[in-house]
């Protein structure tokens, strides 16, 4: 019994001192999943425990999506808090430049102590953060490059709509051949592929990756050099990012066949340049309608006008120098999923490949280099 009460003792007094930069960049990564709609009041506090005498590990979740950071400390006495993930990074960002010190206080409060500044923080108890998904074997390696890669190529394509559940993640293959991400929202379809990058001793993926979880590995893996490892319990995948964990519930339910959407008999082609095509859709869009964003694309010999019209505020044209030399056509598009895309390649030339006015469009850029790259589009009526 004696012990227990020394053990809760020691428990109720945690106290440790990080490095002000360290604490900020770690609290970036952890307060970008910490539930904001406060349903689950709780799920708003980020919790520290100590790893051993040099270690502490940040850990935020909204149950969906769990980040967590083990960072360098010299901990004189283990144990956890709990408090409010938001405030602890507000106050992080402005502390100064010095060595942070943390004291628990005995009933969950919090002391932060840096240089002559010194917080108070209301603390909730260890008790009441929710058990989150412990970590589990990562045999899987794929290059930090290639997955912040995908994501970059196919992200803009995940719908918005919350009400069509697959199609809120990103579909996720990687086996012997090669990996592939594929995005879609019904309205167009984002796919990647890169050939060749599963490492030995690799075990096959497919699944369902949520867009918050998509957007929160992209920020941890910015900067990172090296392999993340991946791996897959019953009901989530896990990527390990150097000293950084993040956990992710899978989507369940049936993506589309993909491979029925991608146009396979595209007869006629154009290219243009990447930065040209943007700017002219750019200026276009901006007689569009504000909610449909249509625009048109008038193929004809040698040259696209791309144009819009907009009965409450006027019209727009431009003309782009083409090499084509098939029959007239027209395309109705929204500008924003041109754009979309073609903000992703940025520059280089750019391949425009449609079969008719009432098809799907393909866009994709000329010089992939080792990633097959693909953008499908729906056409709108005009």
């Amino acid at each position: 019994m004696a012990v227990s009460e020394g053990a809760k003792r020691k428990e109720s007094n945690m106290q440790f001192v990080v490095s002000k930069q360290n604490l900020q960049r770690e609290l970036a990564y952890v307060q970008g999943v910490v539930e904001k709609k406060n349903t689950i009041p709780v799920l708003s506090n980020i919790l520290i425990e100590s790893v051993g005498e040099n270690n502490i590990r940040l850990t935020g979740t909204d149950l969906d999506v769990t980040i967590r950071c083990d960072m360098d400390a010299d901990v004189s006495t283990e144990g956890s808090i709990c408090v409010q993930a938001r405030k602890l990074f507000e106050i992080a960002r402005l502390l100064p430049d010095a060595p942070v010190t943390f004291k628990k206080e005995s009933n969950d409060w919090v002391t932060v102590t840096c240089d002559k500044t010194k917080f108070k923080m209301v603390g909730v108890a260890r008790d009441a953060f929710p058990e989150v998904p412990s970590s589990k074997s990562t045999p899987t390696k794929l290059s930090a490059e290639i997955i912040k890669s995908f994501i970059d190529k196919t992200i803009f394509a995940i719908t918005q709509e919350e009400s069509r559940y697959t199609l809120s993640g990103a579909k996720f293959i990687m086996d012997d051949t090669g990996a592939k991400m594929v995005t879609t929202d019904g309205h167009r379809l984002a796919y990647v592929e890169r050939k060749g990058v599963s490492k030995d001793g690799s075990d096959a993926i497919d699944t369902l990756i949520p867009r918050k979880t998509l957007a929160e590995l992209t920020k941890l893996t910015a900067g990172f050099e090296g392999d993340i490892n991946l791996g897959l319990d019953t009901n989530h995948i896990f990527f390990e990012v150097g000293p950084r964990l993040l956990v992710s519930r899978m989507l369940y339910g049936q993506f589309p066949n993909y491979d029925m959407v991608m146009p396979k008999n595209n007869d006629k082609s154009v290219q243009f340049d990447c930065g040209q095509l943007n700017s002219a859709v750019r200026r276009v869009a901006l007689m569009s309608d504000e909610r449909s964003h249509a625009i048109r694309f008038h193929l004809e010999p040698n040259q696209l006008v791309i144009s819009s019209q907009n009965a409450e505020e006027g019209e727009a044209s431009e003309t782009i120098q083409a090499e084509y030399s098939g029959e007239e056509t027209d395309i109705g598009f929204n500008a924003q999923y041109l754009l979309e895309f073609l903000n992703v390649i940025g520059e280089g030339a750019v391949a425009f490949e449609f079969k008719d006015g009432n098809s799907q469009a393909q866009l994709r850029p000329v010089e992939g280099g080792d990633y097959d790259y693909k953008y499908v589009v729906m056409p709108m009526r005009l």
